[in-house]
């Protein structure tokens, strides 16, 4: 008489449902992790707004006034370039009301068609009293965890 044997593999349902199971995991998993590599990349643009904010202070400290236009004067603040290290941001620079050199605003503006166009804080400012935006209360910018 034929004596049927046990296989030890798995079926095709068995496996289409793995398969199912597993993509319903990467669809909740990809989102946060794209955000997650969003703040992680903000760093970039924060340490560069406060390395170009700490050379405009000492050139204050030196010549009792901001630097006019740090980003053509950037050598003159002692700095090489006015690009993140990583390159996901660059700086832009205002002066205060018509050409008004003690105060300052420093913006780190995503490169467009980077990874961090996308990011909703978007530009990060920071002035020579120290106030940063996007703020902390504001929203949807900080839906994505504190910008600063």
């Amino acid at each position: 008489m034929y004596k049927r044997s046990k296989s030890g593999g798995f079926t095709l349902l068995e496996l289409m449902i793995v398969v199912v199971i597993i993509a319903m995991l990467a669809s909740f998993a990809m989102p946060a992790y794209q955000r997650y590599s969003q703040r992680a990349r903000r760093a970039d643009g924060k340490e560069l707004l406060m390395r170009v904010a700490a050379a405009q202070e000492r050139y204050y400290t030196n010549f009792n006034r901001y630097a006019v236009n740090p980003l053509t004067g950037a050598t003159s603040l002692g700095l090489s370039s006015l690009t993140s290290e990583r390159g996901y941001y660059t700086i832009s620079s205002a002066n205060g009301a018509t050409g008004n050199t003690q105060s300052y605003v420093l913006s780190a503006i995503p490169v467009p068609g980077g990874p961090q166009a996308a990011d909703q804080c978007g530009t990060l400012t920071v002035n020579n009293t120290g106030v940063k935006t996007p703020a902390a209360n504001a929203m949807p910018q900080n839906s994505n965890g504190a910008c600063w």
